[in-house]
């Protein structure tokens, strides 16, 4: 499926398993799960982006282990047979890393989707909203790990030397080219060498923040000049934005299988 619209999803919210994935950056004073609790999608569970994640690390929202995945998505009720549904109030990037994350895990990915325009959207056209959050009942849900859909910082270095694979970074311009600082401190301004800058905010219509149609998307990737031959691996601050550019990606070419450099630039950019 890969995306959904606000109609479908409201013809069909007892068919599917809905996980409102709302994750803000710390310096706009926001909070998912608060804001999950005043209103949400009739049915909704929350996802913590950053509780969910790998706590044995200073990186931020790593990707879990498998065992700690499986467990807490058995905890949500969902069974891998689910479809599952996910949205944000958040610019549809944490709804994408979520996304990202449960194909990581070896969810059948005809059964993903996000919500194109998120919450944002779903209220613009008037859909219902709950304060409602059932506990539901416990499941036996069981991950399948993919490694291969992950870099790690020894495979992009390698890749310098040998330009496997393209590395398309989803920060904004002046982070990439170095002319504005990190917001996280103790960073490093600039980018991986050899790696091309494409936006993620590229790719969102800004007014509803829905994806922006196919054939806009491809002459998107093709102006940020990618090399179609090479398998596109994508990168940001911290693993969240480059999984709006794969998904995006993927809308364009049904047989990408979503790869990022989760430590991205929160890693890349300790490098002194």
């Amino acid at each position: 499926m890969t995306l959904v619209s606000t109609h479908w999803l409201d013809e069909n919210l007892s068919k599917v398993k809905i996980i409102d994935c709302s994750w803000h950056m710390p310096s706009t004073g926001r909070d998912g799960y608060r804001e999950y609790l005043k209103e949400h999608i009739p049915g909704a569970i929350f996802f913590d982006l950053d509780k969910n994640s790998e706590p044995n690390t200073d990186l931020p929202h790593m990707l879990p282990k498998s065992s700690y995945f499986q467990e807490v998505i058995s905890n949500f009720g969902i069974i891998n047979e689910d479809k599952i549904i996910f949205y944000d109030n958040s610019d549809i990037f944490s709804a994408c890393r979520c996304w990202f994350t449960f194909f990581y895990f070896g969810h059948d990915p005809i059964k993903l989707a996000v919500l194109n325009g998120g919450l944002k959207k779903w209220k613009l056209d008037n859909k219902s909203i709950s304060k409602t959050n059932e506990l539901p009942k416990k499941s036996n849900y069981i991950v399948n790990e993919q490694k291969n859909l992950v870099k790690n910082i020894d495979d992009i270095n390698k890749n310098i030397a040998d330009q496997k694979f393209e590395v398309i970074d989803a920060r904004s311009k002046k982070r990439f080219e170095g002319l504005e600082p990190e917001p996280r401190p103790g960073l490093r301004s600039g980018h991986i060498e050899k790696s091309k800058n494409l936006p993620f905010v590229e790719c969102i219509n800004k007014t509803n923040n829905t994806f922006k149609s196919k054939e806009n998307l491809i002459k998107i990737f093709e102006k940020a000049g990618f090399d179609k031959s090479k398998n596109p691996i994508f990168t940001c601050g911290s693993g969240v934005t480059a999984t709006v550019l794969s998904l995006a990606f993927r809308l364009i070419n049904d047989n990408y299988s979503p790869i990022i450099y989760d430590g991205s630039w929160s890693e890349y950019g300790k490098i002194k």
